[in-house]
């Protein structure tokens, strides 16, 4: 897949001059600008940390810029406000996409509208038109009388761009828009977006997968450290020139394996581990030092086998033996004492404490080892384990003490990973461990397991992420409703031929 060229240039629909903005004498932009045109979609790249979501924020409103300018078809606008913004047609879809779960796809895609008109009254039989109208004129096969609630991934961001365009949206940013999205899901979003072009709506695609974002953009704007670092037409960039520049290094995204004993007995033994509905007659092995992908469709049962090992679910049927003792199933206090870390997909909900401290978030599964008799922890060991962990994660923070709240993505995965590998686990359990993560965090986030795995434990990593199981694991085994339907292994590890299997 490849992007349409960019249409004949237009009159820009909206402009971003000089703008810079500083937290607490931080500098986050600085003599950043963008120029954005009616159907031309625009990548804007950079790591976490760079400034791209403080850009978002001054266009759409949220923040003022401390200086700089921004136009709306070459007109100043003097102070820009949340209403401003939308009055102007400045959309912004995150990756919750803010709707109402509770409500109908036809209720949220008119109420913001009715809202922002100051309506004091729904009246579904005057507004639902609106919502039919923009449904059938994009194509879609949306539901109006579903609850959002109950919506795919997919189909709850379709809600959110239909919301857009209800409320006349001309420029559209759309953060992460893929993350959660199954390959066939971003081909049909991508058509929509080819829709938007030509509808003359200008987009923005905020997003870590790099392939993709090239493959649908006409134009690319990278930040780095709160400074534009590039700018230019997509056929300027390739994924490597264009890591280099969100980085200022080069990435090494070659495949880096761990040795693994050929000799030595599994550490992990999995035996026909069923859960009706969820998986069925799930068997492998783990031996230490070894990373093992599992990987295939969202819904296929991989989410649900990781948190099966934890304990957080638990299995009709089968066993789980690490180190030759049976686990007790569904427990995850019993999975934690046998040796087994988990790092959940989701972060924000299921990993952290995000008012508190780093330090506090370290150490959140590990007090019994820091513990100084039966009520308080010993301040010296919980010290050194926090120090030592803050800087082998490199995690880029103030100190130990601020929020983890203020991390960036990427650091705040590696304070999940720094409070699992406080406990000293024998298998950790991943669960797409750099969803939302920028190239430079990942490969990163990459050689801490490769080093975790020299060091003997054993690592199971779930992602949907291909090549990046085809860069560290020894083995990759294919998920598809709830069985385990193929196994790749040392050199027949390739992407191209995992993809077949998963999309089969």
């Amino acid at each position: 897949m490849t992007a349409d060229p960019a249409p004949a240039a237009a009159p820009p629909v909206l402009e971003v001059r000089g703008v810079r903005k500083t937290f607490g004498g931080v500098v986050a932009l600085d003599d950043v600008g963008i120029t954005l045109r009616p159907g031309v979609v625009h990548c804007l790249a950079g790591e976490n940390g760079c400034g791209k979501s403080t850009l978002i924020k001054i266009v759409s409103g949220v923040e003022p810029a401390d200086t700089g300018e921004i136009l709306i078809d070459g007109e100043p606008v003097s102070r820009m406000t949340p209403t401003a913004a939308l009055r102007a047609g400045i959309q912004v879809i995150y990756q919750d996409f803010s709707l109402f779960p509770n409500l109908t796809v036809a209720e949220n895609i008119v109420l913001p509208a009715a809202i922002a008109a100051r309506s004091k009254l729904y009246r579904a039989k005057r507004l639902r038109p609106a919502a039919e109208r923009i449904v059938q004129e994009l194509g879609l096969s949306l539901d109006l009388d579903e609850e959002v609630g109950k919506l795919s991934v997919a189909d709850r961001q379709l809600t959110a761009i239909c919301r857009a365009l209800v409320q006349e949206a001309r420029v559209i940013f759309m953060d992460e828009p893929t993350t959660a999205l199954t390959h066939s899901e971003v081909e049909r979003l991508f058509e929509l977006v080819r829709r938007l072009q030509g509808r003359g709506v200008a987009l923005v695609f905020v997003s870590h997968k790099l392939e993709e974002v090239l493959s649908v953009s006409q134009e690319v704007t990278v930040l780095r450290s709160g400074r534009l670092v590039a700018h230019g037409p997509v056929e300027e960039f390739d994924v490597r020139s264009l890591t280099e520049a969100m980085t200022g290094r080069e990435v090494d995204d070659s495949r880096i394996v761990v040795e693994v004993d050929p000799g030595a007995g599994p550490l992990l033994r999995v035996e026909s581990l069923t859960l009706p509905g969820a998986f069925t007659d799930v068997s492998f092995d783990l031996r230490a030092g070894e990373v093992l992908g599992l990987t295939g469709l969202l819904g296929s049962g991989r989410g649900e086998i990781a948190e099966a090992l934890f304990g957080v679910l638990k299995p009709e049927s089968g066993t789980v033996e690490l180190g030759g003792v049976r686990v007790r199933p569904g427990s995850i206090r019993s999975s934690i004492a046998a040796g087994f870390g988990y790092v959940p997909e989701d972060r924000l909900t299921q990993g952290l404490f995000l008012d508190k401290p780093i330090s506090d978030n370290i150490i959140a599964s590990s007090l019994g080892e820091h513990a100084r008799g039966r009520l308080f922890l010993s301040p010296r060991r919980t010290a050194e384990t926090i120090s030592r962990l803050f800087d082998r994660l490199r995690i880029k923070a103030p100190s130990v003490a601020a929020p983890v709240r203020s991390l960036s993505g990427g650091n705040a995965q590696r304070v999940v990973l720094a409070k699992w590998l406080a406990t000293e686990p024998r298998v950790l359990i991943l669960n797409g461990p750099t969803v939302g993560v920028d190239v430079g965090s990942k490969e990163e986030i990459l050689q801490i397991l490769r080093e975790a795995a020299t060091a003997g434990m054993g690592v199971v990593m779930i992602s949907d992420d291909v090549p990046e199981l085809v860069s560290i694991c020894r083995r990759v085994l294919i998920v598809r409703r709830g069985e385990i339907v193929g196994e790749f292994t040392d050199d027949r590890i390739e992407t191209h031929r995992i993809q077949e299997v998963i999309a089969a």
